[in-house]
């Protein structure tokens, strides 16, 4: 187990084929690979349809890639005046334009959450499968753009740094991470102190600078003072988009239900025929929902609410105004 969690955290996992499982509650490879046709119905470039969260009101614009700066040369006729570098004109005499070029590629980082919190599903999916594969499809479509694409995969004991790069292998190797990563969430799974979100977030921050496209998809579990400290400064300097997965249960936990928690070694009865256990179970949950959803208007961060109770790929395309797509086979 250590030298396999060694090997996600340095993205050298090896690509041996896995026990087939219900793609449900956890994903192979395989299945990450298959999802490679129907990203290219997505698009992350700056111009988004008008009904794309991208594009809302709240949101800021994604800004797509940088421009190099490639040469001063002196003024011709319907060069577009806003060029004019003023400075240099003034010390010549004789206007002087810059002359910039778009970048050839822009780094995206794609950040995906896969500890234990993330191992809960009520209807569909675990939302540690509705990030994977959201995940999968993400770095499939920015690669097919012309982007760099690395990421950080993240469980409760491990952190896979993929650096961004215009390369199959680099994507291959996230994808290898992923997987390798969901497969250690598992019921009886040992009972740790989980990363925390905050120190992965410290992590980008130290890798994409400024001008990347940051996609972080987390449940958002365990957040404090820092952790909006750092989604403020990374929003301020890149293109920062959340996904933030939730389950139906955090939007409406059933009454007259006992549920079993358990964390692999202790469990738990909790009764929500208790109205009072009801209401705070609820509230807790809803809170921590509710705050992330609170950073758009704060900081103008695009939040893409992701439900596991749902198909990953139609509700991203509605998300993005592209309409629903068709249904998995």
């Amino acid at each position: 187990m250590r030298d396999r969690a060694a090997r996600i955290r340095t993205g050298t996992v090896s690509a041996a084929p896995q026990v087939a499982t219900d793609p449900r509650i956890s994903v192979d490879l395989a299945h990450l690979r298959s999802l490679e046709a129907r990203a290219r119905s997505l698009t992350f470039l700056p111009r988004q349809p008008a009904r794309s969260v991208l594009n809302g009101r709240h949101a800021s614009r994604l800004r797509g890639r940088g421009l190099n700066f490639e040469e001063l040369r002196d003024y011709l006729p319907g060069d577009d005046i806003r060029s004019i570098d003023w400075k240099v004109t003034a010390r010549t005499g004789r206007p002087h334009v810059r002359v910039m070029t778009e970048e050839r590629d822009r780094p995206a980082l794609i950040v995906v959450d896969q500890r234990m919190s993330m191992f809960f599903g009520s209807e569909r999916n675990m939302k540690s499968v509705t990030a994977a594969e959201a995940a999968a499809l993400a770095a499939f479509r920015i690669l097919d753009q012309g982007d760099r694409v690395g990421g950080i995969v993240f469980g409760d004991r491990h952190i896979a740094e993929i650096r961004p790069q215009r390369s199959r292998m680099a994507l291959d190797r996230f994808l290898a991470a992923l997987s390798d990563a969901n497969s250690l969430l598992r019921a009886d799974a040992p009972n740790v102190t989980p990363v925390s979100l905050t120190s992965v977030l410290r992590s980008v921050s130290r890798i994409a600078r400024r001008d990347h496209l940051i996609i972080v998809l987390s449940d958002f579990d365990v957040i404090d003072a820092e952790t909006e400290r750092l989604v403020s400064g990374l929003s301020r300097r890149n293109d920062l988009v959340l996904g933030l997965v939730t389950d139906p249960f955090a939007h409406d936990l059933p009454e007259g239900l006992r549920l079993i928690v358990s964390d692999g070694v202790l469990q738990a009865e909790i009764d929500t025929e208790d109205r009072t256990r009801h209401r705070a179970l609820s509230d807790m949950v809803r809170g921590r929902v509710a705050e992330v959803l609170d950073w758009q208007r704060r900081f103008g961060v695009p939040v893409l609410p992701l439900s596991a109770g749902e198909e990953t790929l139609p509700q991203i395309r509605r998300l993005m105004g592209l309409g629903p797509g068709r249904a998995r086979s």
